[in-house]
């Protein structure tokens, strides 16, 4: 039997995350999926996980690299071997609510014209009350700007608000054609912040996006996230504005001035007259 959804998780010593992700994809009806299960840590920590659940669906492989590598260099280890039609990059620490690969499975047959799918994030936690709802408040604002994007196309839109504003979504909230993924090279390897905001913004300018107006993931909150966390120190400021500084000369540099500058008026145009 062919296999239908490709989901690679890269995974570093979160042995019991590892296993609710890993459990929530095996529950997943109607469709057929292999996992792949890339440890990064040094001492093969998540092979005992994947031995003690013994499904044949699962594929475990190990960093061959004695020190780890950053997230772009895991995940590009997984895809190569995917036999999927679609490529879902889950992490270790977040949940695929029931039913999501049949959805976005009939959302890609509605939507032929593009090769990417997100949705709606469920932020859950142990983290604080104050967090939870911050994290909460972050990713409906998220989904009201990812819907209004969607009344311009497939494109524009989307990658305008993911380079200018806040980014849209997180890795694992999307789930792509495996032929894109093989044309976009995967994750750049030379970025360590803010890599899934750039494979996406190349994602979606080169294959267009859908936005399913649903939960596609649950998403675990442990402590303050570095990307929008409520009360940042000035290290984090730093730190996301060089990987946005980063992301946005590359896309200057390999899409031109005009299209860039374009894209920041468009940007802008939506600001000034309140579009949400």
């Amino acid at each position: 039997m062919s296999v239908e959804f490709s989901v690679i998780i890269p995974t570093y010593r979160r042995p019991r995350e590892l296993r609710d992700a890993v459990t929530s994809v095996l529950a997943q009806q109607e469709v057929t999926i292999e996992i792949i299960v890339v440890d990064d840590s040094p001492e093969g920590s998540a092979r005992e996980v994947i031995d003690a659940i013994n499904d044949p669906r699962v594929t475990y492989f190990k960093n061959p690299s004695p020190t780890g590598g950053n997230p772009s260099i895991v995940r590009n280890l997984a895809w190569p071997h995917a036999k999927g039609s679609f490529i879902h990059f889950l992490d270790d620490d977040d949940i695929v609510p029931e039913g999501h690969y049949a959805a976005v499975r009939e959302a890609f047959s509605k939507h032929s014209e593009v090769g990417m799918i997100f949705g709606r994030i469920e932020p859950f936690g142990t983290c604080t009350a104050a967090q939870l709802e911050h994290e909460r408040r972050y990713f409906a604002d998220a989904a009201r700007r990812a819907a209004t994007c969607q009344g311009f196309g497939p494109r524009w839109a989307f990658v305008g608000r993911m380079l200018f504003e806040s980014v849209l979504l997180v890795c694992s909230a999307s789930v792509l054609r495996r032929e894109c993924v093989i044309q976009l090279g995967g994750f750049d390897p030379e970025l360590r912040l803010m890599e899934d905001g750039d494979f996406h913004v190349r994602a979606i300018r080169k294959f267009g996006t859908y936005f399913m107006d649903r939960v596609v993931l649950r998403y675990r909150i442990c402590s303050p996230s570095l990307m929008h966390a409520p009360n940042p120190d000035q290290s984090q400021l730093n730190s996301v504005r060089e990987a946005r500084r980063r992301t946005q000369a590359k896309y200057r540099k390999e899409r031109g001035l005009l299209e860039f500058y374009g894209l920041a008026l468009f940007i802008r145009t939506f600001q000034i007259f309140g579009r949400s």
